[in-house]
């Protein structure tokens, strides 16, 4: 065999070698372990879910989530932190509510497009929870005191779910609240149990540890029915009140990442809601569970920012 023979032959067996070693390139993914970033404080609902899945995700993924909270600005912060990393599909956020009420108060620029939907996990809807010893009995006496002057009320953060939980019963009831932002449900949850503020609007799930130990109490859920685990508690639309308000919690890339990367989560994240385990931790923590694959969760999305930009307008909010 001549030079220019060999030459040749060598050059065919490389590209042959090629071809399996680019096609095993795309499916390494992931190679290394990926960031699941909270975007509010440990201990709340967010991060108790996060942490659940996280390690009922680890027989679905060659490499394990590693749950890293960066909290602040109702959740823009960490949002932020996602869209700005350098490598494809190694920042997974965990998104919430709160995206589809920042962008319409005008405090951030990041909105649902900005991402690719991997699933939703779950659905909460809002509570008035106060401490256990609390003069009210019932949400009637607490919204007649709330008329007569200003009630601290603690909410995740100017312009959260949460806060516009509290606004809208302003709105229909002619409550008066001092609303004080947190960077997270957890802390104003502490924040109520040191006796600092009256009240708080977050989820039922994430106050269940407290009212267990008979700390803290709900008055009332904003759900159009009652909700398991409080089957005591009253909805605000059984006293007159029609507020249906409430958080879901779901995973998110960067809109540009690559659809091979995508497809990957989607079906890890399909399998991962199925085990027993992450069932049993939403569970534990009467936290609802509500999955909705990719498109559906996309579809979700577009219809919250819709309605709470109509109530945002409505209710004159802005941000501060």
């Amino acid at each position: 065999m001549n030079k220019t023979s060999r030459r040749g032959l060598l050059a065919t067996l490389l590209c042959t070698l090629a071809v399996p070693t680019a096609a095993l390139a795309q499916t390494a993914y992931p190679a290394k372990p990926v960031e699941l970033i909270v975007p509010y404080p440990a201990g709340g609902g967010t991060d108790v879910l996060a942490r659940a899945f996280a390690l009922a995700a680890v027989k679905h993924l060659p490499q394990p989530l590693i749950v890293v909270n960066k909290p602040g600005a109702a959740g823009a912060i960490g949002w932020a932190d996602v869209l700005n990393g350098k490598e494809p599909g190694y920042k997974v956020a965990v998104l919430a509510t709160d995206l589809m009420t920042q962008p319409n108060m005008g405090l951030t620029k990041i909105t649902h497009e900005d991402f690719t939907p991997i699933a939703r996990l779950n659905y909460d809807p809002a509570a008035i929870t106060v401490r256990a010893d609390a003069p009210w009995k019932n949400v009637e006496e607490f919204i007649a005191a709330a008329k007569k002057g200003d009630f601290r009320i603690g909410n995740g953060g100017n312009g959260s779910t949460w806060h516009l939980a509290a606004a809208a019963i302003e709105d229909k009831t002619g409550a008066k609240f001092n609303h004080i932002p947190y960077a997270g449900a957890n802390p104003a949850a502490l924040s109520l149990l040191g006796g600092h503020i009256e009240a708080i609007t977050v989820s039922a799930a994430e106050v269940y540890p407290h009212v267990a130990a008979g700390k803290l109490k709900l008055l009332a859920v904003m759900s159009d029915e009652r909700i398991k685990g409080f089957e005591n508690v009253p909805t605000l639309k059984e006293k007159g009140l029609d507020i249906s308000i409430g958080t879901w919690r779901g995973l998110g890339v960067p809109k540009n990442t690559p659809p091979e990367i995508v497809a990957v989560l989607r079906a890890a994240t399909a399998k991962t809601v199925q085990e027993q385990s992450l069932r049993e931790a939403l569970e534990k923590q009467n936290m609802g569970y509500a999955y909705a694959e990719g498109p559906a969760f996309a579809a979700v999305m577009a219809k919250d920012h819709a309605f709470y930009r109509g109530l945002i307008q409505k209710l004159g909010l802005k941000g501060q």
